[in-house]
């Protein structure tokens, strides 16, 4: 591989890489931001909640009349729920940012090496005479074993 290859390759790994960081940074982003924004929603549905009117009591048609729980503190956003939503949805968004930079990389790495033709010969050349390398030493790794497999 000549030097010229060398300086290709590291330029397409280099977009690769460049393009899945800009990519996980940005799913943060939005990970966070719709984290936030859930929890401003959860905040107002707790607020709106807590201020309605609400039954007190329940009575029945035989005339007897039961207390309805209150149940406002148990909707209450903890602290807890912000962590965790947060959290998951920074990883969901690192995962989903970071698949797609992975992926709008490698494009771009593709096409860097498929602009110099004589690059992407040499590097298909060289590709193929390592797998020929790999697909040598899997036969020879089979043919040792075949005397123990089938006597066994």
């Amino acid at each position: 591989m000549t030097d010229e290859d060398r300086q290709v390759v590291r330029k397409a790994g280099s977009k690769a890489s460049t393009h899945a960081l800009i990519g996980s940074l940005a799913g943060i982003a939005l990970g966070g931001f719709l984290a936030w924004k859930l929890r401003a929603n959860r905040n107002a549905v707790y607020q709106a909640f807590r201020t309605a009117d609400k039954p007190t009591h329940i009575k029945f048609a035989d005339g007897r009349e039961e207390a309805i729980p209150d149940l406002t503190p148990l909707l209450k956003p903890t602290p807890l729920g912000d962590v965790v939503a947060y959290t998951f949805f920074g990883m969901g968004g690192l995962f989903l940012g970071g698949e797609t930079g992975l992926l709008t990389g490698s494009l771009s790495a593709k096409r860097t090496i498929d602009r110099d033709v004589q690059t992407k010969a040499r590097i298909e050349k060289a590709y193929r005479a390592f797998k020929v390398d790999v697909l040598k030493k899997q036969i020879e790794a089979l043919e040792g074993d075949r005397e123990s497999v089938w006597t066994a």
